[in-house]
């Protein structure tokens, strides 16, 4: 498993680049993307060790809740 703080960082970065309307998609992403590896980091610690809205916070338990349903259709994380 990778250091938090590079997670966090990885993740600033994807929203960072995201296009213009594309950063509430780019956070869900990557919600999924490392939902396994953050599994004990609560909502509130996301949003603010990745610099982002408390809301946002919610949105990656939610993706934390349902991840397991796209892996098991067959998402591959670690491409997205």
């Amino acid at each position: 498993m990778a250091d938090k703080s590079k997670i966090f960082n990885t993740i600033r970065q994807a929203i960072d680049a995201a296009p213009e309307g594309g950063r509430a998609a780019e956070i869900h992403l990557q919600s999924l993307k490392y939902a396994e590896e953050l599994e004990h980091v609560t909502g509130k610690e996301f949003a603010h060790s990745v610099g982002i809205k408390k809301s946002y916070g919610t949105e990656f338990n939610k993706m934390k809740n349902i991840v397991n349903r796209p892996k098991a259709a067959g998402l591959n994380l670690p491409k997205i």
